[in-house]
């Protein structure tokens, strides 16, 4: 076993940048007191919808269906009775990359019959370099404070034992939700184009630490 001194420290980062990606999460609904009808409508509505997405090309990162349902709502909520209508459901999750259109899409997703929004959730992407560059950062300091410690002692760094990532931390809420729930009477084209809304990107706050152990040079712990 080495008799080499060792120097414990930790190192940490912490990084407050714009997010990258906006994420919504966009509710199509009907329905009617005939199944088919609830279906076709649906169909419809989702066909509209995709298609007002689709229209922003690359600004829109991702489109994908989240799921679909088609659901009997009976008269009587305590025992079985007759079906008054059926409701439809169609779950769709969107990434959009582009914030200069985000007001705009999110307003008239809003405002189609019966759509609601859920949105926007700010976020990093999951390889986004500024998780590598916390991580960099941290082992960087891990490295100058165990260098400071061992210059207090007369001493300098003559190796690393070890180098332990504690893991990156999640980017913090800086913000609810907006909930744009569209009007049940509205007649799709009857209206004028929504005013596009405001949405300020909330900050990104990424955390790295990591835990190192070097080994020294034997330290002078003469007086002085």
């Amino acid at each position: 076993m080495s008799d080499a001194p060792l120097i414990s420290v930790r190192g940490e980062a912490v990084l407050e940048v714009e997010p990258e990606i906006a994420r919504l999460v966009v509710h199509v609904q009907s329905q009617e007191s005939d199944r088919r009808d609830a279906l076709d409508r649906l169909t419809e509505r989702n066909r509209r919808c995709l298609e007002l997405v689709r229209s922003y090309g690359e600004a829109v990162e991702k489109l994908e269906t989240g799921g679909l349902s088609i659901v009997p709502l009976l008269k009587y909520r305590r025992r079985e009775g007759d079906v008054r209508a059926y409701r439809g459901t169609v779950q769709l999750k969107i990434v959009v990359a582009d914030f200069g259109v985000l007001g705009e899409l999110v307003t008239r997703l809003g405002d189609m019959e019966r759509t609601y929004v859920d949105g926007p959730e700010w976020a990093l992407r999951p390889d986004s370099e500024v998780y590598g560059r916390a991580a960099r950062q941290a082992a960087h300091e891990a490295v100058e404070r165990a260098r400071r410690y061992a210059e207090a002692l007369g001493s300098r760094l003559t190796g690393l034992v070890e180098l332990s990532d504690e893991g990156l931390g999640r980017p913090q809420d800086a913000g609810g939700p907006v909930t744009l729930a569209a009007a049940y009477g509205a007649a799709a084209g009857t209206a004028e184009e929504p005013e596009p809304i405001d949405l300020e990107p909330a900050k990104q706050v990424v955390r790295a630490a990591v835990e190192a152990r070097f080994t020294g040079s034997p330290p002078d712990l003469e007086p002085r």
